[in-house]
């Protein structure tokens, strides 16, 4: 019996440290509810589960256990995300960005009126002090946005303008992180957790970049540099 336990106590070991090195990525929005609008009229939710399932594979790729969060576009209620991650090591909500309405100007694409902004571009990070290991998810968001700035991409900044943005505070400007403490997502997470807004796509030309699957490709190659930075 003794040596039956210690072979099923083998077993389970790999396992365990496989759950533990889990990367949960989490689709942001969902059909009912998709998030903001492009310039050119597609739903946000479309380019997260695009970007998120690249980031996804390349993850994969490198070996690493992932977990695909609300990528069917049914998941509906946002403290549910962070506790069908229970386990992993990392919790990765992806998004894409807008602006204040009051900032956004009217065109007319394809016979419709759309809304776009062209001031701001760039990716944002986010954390909550309010997560439980909001400090490993800050080091790990530093590590994306590091990684990113190294691809060839920049921060917008804009979040933190009292004016422009919505005054949220810098945890790491280098790098583009914020801090949002109220965000459902990240402060009902029991592991490290961040949100990644990758690009602004009610600006015109930076939408086409999101769309573009060599461009996506180079981001979630740069997130994934970033998280394995921070999670060795």
């Amino acid at each position: 019996m003794v040596a039956r336990g210690l072979a099923l106590l083998v077993l389970a070991l790999p396992l365990a440290a496989t759950a533990a090195g889990t990367i949960a990525i989490d689709v942001g929005h969902y059909l009912g509810a998709p998030g903001v609008t492009s310039a050119h009229g597609r739903p946000e939710f479309e380019f997260n589960r695009d970007l998120a399932q690249d980031l996804d594979t390349e993850l994969q790729a490198r070996g690493r256990v992932t977990q695909l969060i609300g990528a069917d576009g049914s998941m509906n209620v946002l403290a549910a995300r962070p506790r069908a991650a229970a386990g992993a090591a990392l919790f990765v909500a992806v998004h894409h960005d807008s602006m204040q309405e009051r900032l956004l100007s009217t065109w007319t694409y394809e016979g419709v009126e759309r809304r776009y902004g062209d001031q701001f571009e760039g990716f944002s990070l986010f954390v909550s002090r309010e997560n439980a290991g909001w400090k490993k998810g800050l080091a790990c968001a530093s590590r994306i946005g590091a990684a990113l700035i190294k691809a060839g991409f920049k921060p917008s900044l804009y979040h933190a303008d009292p004016k422009v943005g919505e005054n949220r505070a810098f945890a790491d400007k280098r790098n583009g992180v914020h801090y949002f403490d109220r965000l459902v997502v990240l402060r009902n997470a029991r592991m490290p957790a961040l949100l990644f807004e990758a690009g602004v796509i009610v600006n015109r030309e930076e939408e086409k970049r999101m769309a573009d699957p060599a461009v996506r490709k180079r981001i979630a190659a740069a997130v994934a540099n970033g998280i394995e930075g921070c999670l060795p």
